[in-house]
């Protein structure tokens, strides 16, 4: 297991983040904003931060570009999470792919919606490179299959 993590600057903890999720709480989801709220691993407080699911082939899937984050570590201990959008909140459960093979098509379609907002964090690979290219960055960045 990869223990790869880019820690989010102050703008983005103090201010992006805060901000999405506000507005994503008021219902105005941002380029497909949900909070995912999860429970701690040592209190089992509901933890938030915005992500972005992906919907791909009638599957959903949650993926961390930063790598190794707490809502990753929290949700591999839980199994389980809420994701919120406006006043609607759906219980899902988690399953971590941890096939490069699946992970591939998941971090090609990821790249294809959000590379402008998490290019950044996936060391110059893009949606249009090789499999093998995509396959050797995948243990950077955890894959969970979702379902309500």
């Amino acid at each position: 297991m990869s223990t790869h993590y880019q820690q989010p600057g102050v703008l983005t903890r103090r201010v992006m983040n805060p901000l999405v999720a506000f507005l994503t709480r008021r219902g105005l989801s941002l380029a497909g904003s949900t909070v995912l709220g999860v429970p701690g691993r040592s209190t089992g407080e509901m933890r938030t931060t915005p992500v972005n699911p992906l919907t791909l082939d009638g599957e959903r899937y949650l993926l961390a570009a930063r790598g190794q984050t707490q809502w990753v570590r929290n949700l591999r201990a839980s199994g389980w999470a809420e994701l919120t959008v406006g006043r609607r909140t759906e219980r899902v459960t988690a399953r971590e792919i941890t096939d490069p093979a699946e992970i591939v098509p998941v971090l090609r379609a990821y790249l294809r919606q959000w590379a402008w907002e998490v290019g950044a964090f996936f060391q110059g690979v893009g949606a249009d490179a090789s499999d093998e290219e995509l396959a050797a960055i995948a243990p950077q960045h955890p894959v969970f299959a979702i379902t309500g």
